[in-house]
């Protein structure tokens, strides 16, 4: 993995990370930069704060506090010193940069009509290093085709906040769309894929090219709204699989329908601990009640090791939990 990610960071805390293991520099996940206060890191689901020298501690009086010039200079590298040109990114509480990191925002809010129009007064920031691991779908894609009609079975993958929904997404397009069909023995060719990444995270689009492999015969839509994005590929692109992540509002249940209705494969991801939790999601609940996903993949992250429960879809166990490759993703 490329430690291009480092550039973002004002001059002091590079260094400071730079001070880390060459291992776990690679395997960092966030770097939380809070004004004034401790300067934390996740690596491998643990955190830690970290000190002058680059050294771990757990005691947030012995980190270093990142000052109000370290968050001035971070907002003006992250933002291409071009702040006013991001005033939708700050309205979602965002920014996506290249390479597909997330940067994460506090400060305080600024309200139009009850809404929150951005943010202002920016002081807290969480960078979320996006990784890409390619064979991270090698265990799991031989479960998710239809071997006697040839096609990929409609999919939606649950799990908590990081733990690899993303990471596993980007392996599926990567080898749906090059006919890598991880530990199967089918020998399909590659299909058609269309990716709408909303958050541009997926694909990791610079200008609209994918910064990440996502396979030689995939379509991305960049910054696109999810519901509208899926009915644009519909139309225009004629993908055989739709991917798109964290779905959750009705507009993305209603997209998915109409995407199944045309003969579509979806590939869709979800925040859940389990099947049972969309029941408590009335945008989702209707897609588990009409069973209109064939296959549910439930992960789970345990230190560095993923592992994933399949369900059908009527809810039904199809195997115990089976171990996925190690490597996570800072956006899942």
């Amino acid at each position: 993995m490329t430690l291009s990610w480092l550039e973002l960071f004002p001059e002091t805390v590079k260094r400071m990370l730079l001070g880390l293991s060459n291992e776990l520099l690679h395997h960092v996940e966030e770097v939380r930069i809070r004004e004034e206060r401790p300067l934390e890191i996740n690596s491998a689901g643990k955190h830690h704060f970290l000190d002058l020298r680059g050294g771990l501690t757990l005691r947030p009086e012995e980190a270093y506090k990142p000052t109000r010039e370290d968050t001035h200079r971070l907002l003006d590298l992250i933002s291409n010193h071009s702040l006013y040109t991001m005033e939708e990114e700050l309205r979602k509480g965002f920014i996506t940069i290249p390479g597909g990191h997330r940067v994460g925002l506090t400060g305080r809010t600024v309200l139009s009509g009850g809404r929150v129009e951005h943010i202002r007064d920016i002081s807290g920031f969480n960078v979320r290093i996006a990784k890409e691991v390619q064979g991270a779908a090698d265990d799991i894609i031989p479960h998710l085709l239809d071997r006697k009609r040839k096609r990929v079975l409609h999919t939606l993958i649950l799990s908590p906040p990081q733990q690899g929904k993303t990471t596993l997404l980007r392996d599926l397009a990567r080898q749906i769309s090059h006919g890598k069909w991880g530990k199967s023995a089918v020998h399909w060719p590659g299909m058609k894929v269309g990716i709408v990444d909303e958050r541009s995270e997926i694909a990791g689009c610079l200008r609209g090219v994918p910064g990440f492999d996502v396979g030689p015969r995939t379509d991305v839509l960049d910054g696109c709204p999810k519901a509208e994005g899926m009915m644009m590929m519909i139309r225009s692109m004629s993908p055989d699989v739709l991917i798109v992540d964290e779905i959750g509002r009705p507009e993305d249940a209603e997209a998915v329908i109409e995407a199944l209705h045309a003969g579509i494969s979806v590939i869709a991801t979800a925040h859940g601990s389990s099947v049972q939790d969309m029941r408590g999601r009335p945008a989702l609940s209707g897609l588990l009640e009409n069973r209109m996903f064939e296959m549910y993949a439930v992960l789970n992250r345990t230190g560095d090791q993923r592992s994933y429960k399949l369900y059908d879809g009527g809810q039904r166990t199809l195997q115990p939990a089976a171990s996925g490759p190690p490597g996570g993703d800072a956006y899942a």
